[in-house]
């Protein structure tokens, strides 16, 4: 029994707990057990905001950005060196979306209670400049630690994802594809396109290097981060597709498919940002 017992425990150690303490990046089997959950949480999150009576519509998802930024910047902040073990562990990927998850939705409940109280008239907006607040105070704390040490990547990340989103959207328009004129959509593949660039310049001009599993597989064979664009397309434009053709038969539906795409947005624009910040700062 007890050796069976260690290599349960070497298991969890090998592919689970080292990951998170050493902050060494994914595997094969943590990746999967990180996205399995992932599913599940969106359901269940899912079901959460329709029995709060909350619609999942374009403007809730725009409201839950300045959330992604805080928690992209509080990533940096682990990053930097600001949190002491094991409070740092906290904030190392996954169990940071778990913590930026229960703060977002206490600044939701709370923006909800001031809008049912009648202090404000507008909850969304409340929402959002908590969640603005939250990533300005992040940004002043890592600029009292840290100095901005490439002011370029900052730049060059920006434009040069914003330049490819543009590219996309006129070859797609001009293509007849019309779930491009979607904002949700184009922001999905603007986010994705800044994560691609923020790796390429980390990865191929900056020596920094790919944590997850397939990208740097890729990354590997072929040689150079930009493969990052044509697998971002290969994967996002496909899955709009789906889920502008597929969930369209109730309301139901209709908000899990806002749903999934702000949870598409989450997982492009929020290593889009760490990147950025971290790299931007030198750390």
């Amino acid at each position: 029994m007890c050796p069976f017992v260690d290599k349960i425990m070497q298991f969890v150690n090998e592919y689970y707990l080292d990951p998170i303490f050493q902050d060494s990046g994914y595997n094969p089997v943590n990746t999967l057990t990180w996205a399995l959950i992932l599913g599940i949480c969106v359901f269940a999150v899912a079901k959460l905001l329709d029995k709060w009576k909350v619609e999942v519509d374009e403007r809730f998802v725009f409201s839950i950005i300045p959330f992604i930024l805080a928690g992209s910047s509080l990533r940096v902040m682990e990053d930097a060196g600001i949190f002491e073990r094991p409070l740092s562990y906290l904030f190392i990927t996954p169990n940071i979306y778990f913590v930026v998850f229960v703060a977002t939705i206490i600044c939701l409940l709370f923006s909800r209670w001031l809008y049912s109280s009648g202090k404000v008239t507008d909850w969304h907006r409340s929402f959002a400049l908590l969640g603005l607040g939250w990533f300005t105070l992040n940004i002043i704390t890592l600029l009292v630690v840290e100095d901005i040490e490439r002011p370029f990547t900052l730049i060059a990340i920006l434009s040069s994802g914003t330049l490819f989103a543009g590219a996309v959207y006129f070859m797609l328009e001009k293509a007849g594809w019309s779930y491009v004129n979607d904002r949700l959509n184009m922001t999905i593949i603007w986010a994705h396109l800044l994560d691609a660039s923020s790796t390429f310049i980390g990865v191929d001009t900056l020596g920094y290097y790919e944590k997850h599993v397939v990208p740097a597989y890729l990354i590997d064979l072929t040689g150079t981060a930009l493969v990052m664009y044509p697998l971002k397309m290969a994967i996002f434009l496909p899955v709009i597709y789906l889920l502008d053709t597929q969930f369209t038969a109730d309301e139901e539906s209709r908000n899990l498919r806002t749903f999934v795409k702000m949870v598409i947005i989450v997982l492009g624009l929020s290593p889009a940002c760490r990147n950025t910040i971290r790299m931007a700062l030198g750390i």
